[in-house]
């Protein structure tokens, strides 16, 4: 059989409407089918005889009115309308939607905000866009951001076709340039609008003429709802002062509470084995031993996610759950750190959360690992530990790259002399106090081996900017990542994405302390990481929840 003859001309691109169409969900199917001759033809067959039975309503083919079919008459069949196809709608609202009013923080703190809000309507007022064109030059994420937002802008813009038939009144659909999710139009403000403030409140201020647009298009259009969205605390309580809605910018948080943090750890029910014990299997591999358990506890479990028991009488178990199949997990005893001889270039681990880290750190099919806590668990120093052993004595990795986000806590001291890893010095004080810790357990070597050890130590471990991250790639390298709270999701994605080929990223942070402005324990990009990381073969997590640095700063950390 020959083939087909190739196509003479390009074929034509499927119009919009062919993917809602596709979207859509299909009309319900009846169940009672009707007969074959009835299918055919939507004639309705005549009344029996008066001496029959009383007529009973014969099955409705597909497309026929329900009156026509159990009323039948004399008078010819009403023609069958098709059945419309059930609109691509997002919700039950029958009111019209609502029209943001974004204050310029929120496209310079989520450039992708525009398109964020369904199938509601964005109204910028010309004041932000004027305030992002004096944020726009720069090498910092703001102004990268607000490029992003430029563009954006410009894409939907260029969208319209001819500028001079396009009506502001009508809007831009925000679909347009190929965001499926957005199902709401773009406003932006072409007219002068008249509002009155209170005397109280400068004129010339941006935030209060955003403000002035809130509350003319409240006047405007009394039949919508307007919300102003803003990142900035003291915008909204103005806004709520004046009695206009104002809403905080919520699609960033990963969790709105927490509280609600995956935390890598999960306690047994005490009746765990009289529960599992009869189906369960075990056998011992390498000196450990393996748990195959099936039951109601399986569907709770992640894979990396430890588990342990701990009863009066009994001894402890320790595992972590090593693969999930089905209705079935398998658990896989640890190594226990506790003890002297298990130590971790001379660290032990002091409680139950310490030991599950350093057996996350020590395992070399682990990609990605965080760990937060509060001030005092030990991140750091377990994490340097584990790092320098597996680069000094099992080779496993070359190197040692630690960086921070720049931020400081109280006010800056201005530029700092140096190259890189001089100017980066000041920042990793804690490194520097967690080598002298480390250091001290070459007591046996004198003087001079502990000086050849630290110079050792100090030509294995570089300290990077993450100013210069884009564009690199690690390979066969330890990557700490401190303070890593202060990150956005955007920052974090950047650094992850830097590892290559036996590459392994730990991420510490203590979600207490977050010094970047406009992020909170919900949106930082430690908590976005940690949650989407949960579950995968690779990565492991561990919320530390005990301190071990002294007496007086656990007892501050509870009570300050």
């Amino acid at each position: 059989m020959p083939l087909p003859k190739p196509p003479a001309k390009r074929g034509s691109l499927l119009d919009p409407s062919a993917f809602d169409a596709q979207a859509a969900p299909k009309p319900a199917r009846r169940t009672l089918k009707a007969p074959a001759e009835e299918t055919v033809t939507l004639e309705l067959q005549p009344p029996p005889p008066p001496a029959a039975a009383p007529p009973v309503a014969k099955p409705v083919p597909m497309g026929l009115p329900i009156k026509a079919a159990v009323a039948p008459s004399a008078r010819p069949a009403p023609v069958a309308k098709p059945v419309p196809k059930a609109s691509r709608t997002r919700s039950a609202r029958t009111g019209p939607a609502k029209l943001f009013v974004l204050d310029t923080n929120v496209l310079m703190h989520d450039p992708m905000s525009l398109f964020r809000f369904e199938e509601h309507d964005i109204y910028l007022p010309m004041i932000t866009l004027e305030e992002l064109d004096g944020h726009k030059k720069g090498m910092s994420e703001v102004s990268r951001n607000v490029r992003q937002v430029s563009r954006e802008l410009d894409a939907l813009a260029a969208s319209q076709g001819d500028s001079a038939k396009f009506d502001p009144a009508i809007g831009i659909p925000l679909a347009r340039t190929g965001h499926k999710d957005a199902g709401g139009k773009l406003f932006f403000q072409t007219t002068f609008v008249d509002f009155k403030l209170p005397d109280g409140l400068p004129q010339g201020k941006a935030d209060n003429q955003i403000l002035g647009v809130v509350q003319a298009l409240r006047t405007q259009q009394p039949e919508r709802e307007i919300v102003l969205v803003s990142k900035d605390i003291n915008m909204r309580i103005k806004a709520r002062a004046l009695g206009l809605p104002a809403e905080d910018y919520t699609n960033d948080k990963t969790l709105e509470d927490g509280d609600l943090l995956y935390t890598g750890v999960m306690a047994l029910p005490a009746d765990f084995w009289e529960r599992h014990g009869k189906t369960m299997e075990s056998w011992q591999q390498a000196g450990v031993t393996f748990y195959r358990i099936s039951g109601p506890l399986v569907p709770s479990l992640m894979i990396n996610q430890f588990v342990y028991l701990e009863s009066p009488g009994n001894a402890p178990l320790y595992a972590r759950v090593t693969e999930i199949t089905g209705k079935s997990a398998v658990l896989k005893t640890l190594k226990d750190y506790t003890h002297a001889k298990q130590a971790v270039w001379g660290v032990v681990a002091r409680n139950r959360e310490q030991n599950f880290a350093l057996n996350l750190l020590m395992d070399p099919d682990c990609d990605f690992i965080t760990l937060t806590g509060t001030a005092g668990t030990g991140k750091t120093l377990m994490t340097l530990a584990a790092a320098l052993s597996q680069v000094l004595d099992e080779r496993r990795y070359t190197e040692i790259i630690v960086t921070r986000v720049t931020v400081p806590v109280g006010e800056d001291i201005g530029f700092l002399p140096g190259n890189e890893e001089e100017k980066m010095s000041p920042w990793m004080g804690a490194l520097d106090d967690n080598l002298e810790v480390l250091a001290r357990g070459e007591t046996g070597a004198g003087e001079w081996g502990r000086a050849a050890t630290n110079d050792l130590v100090r030509s294995k471990i570089k300290i990077k900017s993450l100013n210069f991250m884009r564009g690199r790639t690690f390979l066969n390298k330890i990557v700490i990542i401190d303070e890593a709270q202060n990150l956005t999701p955007k920052q974090m994605k950047t650094l992850i994405t830097r590892a290559g080929p036996g590459t392994k990223i730990i991420c510490l942070g203590n979600l207490a302390q977050i010094d970047t402005p406009y992020l909170t324990e919900g949106s930082s990009g430690l908590t976005f990481a940690v949650d989407r990381f949960k579950g995968w073969p690779h990565a492991g997590h561990i919320t530390l929840a005990r301190g071990e640095r002294s007496r007086l700063a656990d007892f501050a950390s509870e009570v300050l």
